[in-house]
């Protein structure tokens, strides 16, 4: 399944650029008056290959795991509310709950990794092992586990699109995640991990040190090579964000537009291009997290993000607040007037 997803993501074909360009140019109001939304309808077109394209309804996909590396101490949160937020999602009162609601997501809540059994209905339950072993003493997986847990992802996003969704937002859930991205992360990156580690879910400043030795010691201990990604995820990663990456690989085989959350998010889209380069074409970065290592990870993807509202919530809810505005510019192409049918003379005319 993971070959065949990487085998079907094609470089983003622009030769529809010209023709948007000249719509957009066309409608009553000043050439680029519209700034980023005028660019980021012509990246929608583009990715989709419709002149026209449509981004509802959208799919939001939230993966939930534990991870070994919680046994450290680097969350200020037990491992336990991992499975406690799925129950949350759930019954519908998470924030991710609130923001999908509001913009007629289609939800699903997927336990990739969840250690001890999760309730709730609803719950898609494709585990792949309860929880990820502690990093720091050994690798968080096995190569098998770690692809597994990418097709998990696929298989999410394979139903999405069956479903009729047109862009896919992808959430998570997992107490210490914030640890396992900041060491995907400085292993990509080279940065120091004291560099990208943050608060997380609010651990107090003076533990920041030490998360930032974990990440360092495990580094060193696990001998990690950033040309490998898959074998990264193996020895670093989280079952969540590795079925984030896959989420991401098979909506890119069928096109759909992707809009990426925060900076556990932008790491898995991280991994996930260098598994797969032409998938960077169909993201797109919905706002900047507080997490310090973000400001990093949209470096290296040459990404600007559409918000900036200082969240570090995650479970995908920085990118649903963003989906209006794809809304926005698919719309604005689909229903605003041009000068000729509205009777409107352009600048040039006016002159």
């Amino acid at each position: 399944m993971l070959a065949d997803s990487l085998a079907a993501i094609v470089p983003v074909d622009d030769a529809l650029a010209p023709a948007v360009q000249t719509r957009l140019d066309n409608l009553t109001k000043p050439p680029g008056s519209l700034g980023r939304l005028e660019s980021l309808a012509i990246q929608l077109a583009c990715l989709s290959g419709s002149a026209a394209p449509a981004v509802s309804p959208p799919g939001v996909i939230v993966f939930a795991a534990d991870h070994g590396v919680a046994e450290e101490g680097v969350s200020a949160f037990p491992q336990e509310v991992t499975a406690q937020m799925v129950a949350n999602f759930a019954a519908g009162g998470a924030a991710i709950n609130v923001f999908a609601r509001q913009v007629a997501a289609r939800l699903e809540v997927v336990d990739v990794g969840v250690k001890g059994a999760v309730e709730g209905d609803g719950v898609i339950i494709d585990k792949v092992r309860p929880g990820t072993a502690n990093f720091a003493r050994e690798d968080a997986m096995s190569l098998t586990e770690a692809e597994r847990a990418i097709e998990v992802g696929v298989r999410a996003a394979g139903r999405s699109f069956a479903a009729g969704c047109r862009c896919l937002i992808v959430g998570e859930m997992g107490i210490a995640n914030t640890t396992a991205s900041s060491a995907l992360l400085a292993a990509l990156s080279g940065r120091p991990a004291s560099r990208l580690v943050g608060q997380g879910t609010g651990i107090a400043p003076a533990r920041l040190a030490h998360k930032a030795e974990v990440i360092e010691g495990a580094l060193a201990a696990r001998g990690v090579d950033p040309s490998r990604p898959l074998e990264l995820l193996a020895k670093l990663g989280g079952l969540e964000i590795a079925a984030m990456a896959g989420a991401y690989l098979g909506a890119a085989a069928r096109r759909m537009p992707i809009l990426v959350d925060g900076f556990i998010a932008t790491v898995a889209a991280l991994v996930a291009c260098r598994l797969a380069p032409a998938l960077r074409g169909y993201l797109i970065f919905g706002h900047r997290s507080c997490e310090p290592g973000h400001d990093v990870a949209l470096e290296l993807l040459d990404a600007e993000p559409l918000l900036d509202l200082q969240l570090r919530l995650g479970e995908g809810t920085g990118a649903a607040l963003a989906f209006p505005l794809l809304e926005a510019a698919c719309r604005m192409l689909s229903e605003m007037a041009t000068f000729d049918s509205a009777g409107v003379a352009s600048g040039d005319k006016a002159k």
